[in-house]
């Protein structure tokens, strides 16, 4: 794998607080808004805010994946739940904290100790939190189904 790689994202104003977001690579676009806690905010609409929790929560989800087959671990489901705190510090807004919620189901009791080491390198190895100020903290849950 090379040593960079890049990611275009292109925003286009539509109205009021709402855009779409594209990206030459990619053929699907989304909305995005102004959240609706602040001026002029948009309801129903992702927002920059709930972006940049999915980021962290979704690049949790694809380093789990991948350290999950390196570990050979066998799971039977994978969810995870994501809040992130928005407070004022310094006199800026900043998502100041980010709690992951991940449960991950496996099927086999003597699977445990493995399926919570797995997710732990996981969340240490995501290239998202590895790449915010945010703090980061994770709670996971492992079941047995």
């Amino acid at each position: 794998m090379a040593k960079e790689h890049f990611y275009q994202v292109k925003v286009n104003f539509e109205k009021d607080r709402l855009g779409t977001l594209s990206s030459e690579v990619l053929d699907e676009k989304i909305k995005i808004a102004t959240p609706p806690e602040f001026p002029k905010g948009i309801e129903n609409v992702w927002s920059p805010e709930h972006y940049f929790v999915a980021a962290i929560n979704g690049c949790l989800m694809t380093t789990f994946l991948a350290v999950a087959e390196n570990f050979k671990l066998d799971f039977a489901d994978f969810e995870s739940d994501a809040e992130g705190k928005l407070e004022v510090v310094d006199r800026k807004y900043v998502i100041s904290k980010v709690v992951l919620k991940p449960t991950i189901k496996i099927k086999k009791e003597e699977d445990r100790e493995l399926a919570l080491k797995v997710i732990e390198k996981s969340e240490k190895a995501c290239l998202i939190s590895n790449s915010v100020k945010s703090e980061i903290t994770m709670e996971p849950t492992i079941k047995v189904v």
